[in-house]
Parts: structure tokens; sequence; C-alpha cells
């Protein structure tokens, strides 16, 4: 079991997630809406995985991974959008994200990469 927090603007897509993870016997210790939130979760909780939403508002999904990798180098960090641009996905890998998910949200596919970060 691992813990997660799950940064999105879009509510249905944190409860898709939340049910497909809790579903798999995983936590969700926190929830929120734009990176900032995102930023502070991961800080003050430090869950084992935080997905990031590309697209919020305040702070987007790339700067709170940015600054998430900065103060935390080995964070494991999936990104979530819903434009599937294999140049968007490159960059968040180069800049230190672990995986991808492009919506609509495949739950075969989020299990898939859950369980090959955690190993």
């Amino acid at each position: 079991m691992a813990k997660f927090v799950l940064i999105d603007d879009s509510k249905v897509a944190r409860s898709f997630l939340r049910s497909v993870l809790e579903e798999a016997g995983h936590e969700i210790v926190g929830e929120g809406v734009n990176g900032q939130e995102g930023l502070e979760l991961y800080n003050s909780l430090k869950p084992d995985i935080i997905t990031l939403d590309v697209v919020m508002p305040i702070m987007t999904g790339m700067d709170c991974l940015q600054e998430i990798i900065k103060s935390d180098p080995a964070a494991k960090v999936i990104m979530i959008t819903s434009v599937g641009k294999d140049s968007l996905i490159q960059k968040a890998k180069e800049m230190g994200a672990k995986a991808m998910i492009v919506k609509p949200i495949n739950e075969e596919y989020v299990m898939e990469i859950v369980n090959s970060l955690l190993g």
C-alpha cells in the first residue's frame, strides 16, 4: 500500500483516480486543485507518489514538478494531461516526472504505472 496526493483542478479526474487507487488498496492522504496546493501537500505529507495535472490555475503542474524535484530529486511524480503532445511528455520526463498519463484516464494503465513505480 502506498500513500498518494492527487492534484488536479478537475474534481472528476481526482474522484476517478481516488476510486482506482483505493480499490487497489492504496491510501489518498491529500488532494488539491492547483500546483501551489500540490507543492504544500507534497512537502507536508511526503506521499509515496503524487499525481499532477499539467494545466491548472495559480501554479501549473510543470512548475510544481520543477519545485518538487528541486527539493526531492527522487520524488515519484506522475503527470496527467489532456494534451498528449510528445513534446510535452518528453519535457515532463526530462524535468523528472516518472510517468505521464493522458486523459481520458485508463484504469489499467494507471495501475501499470503505479505498480512499476512501487516495484
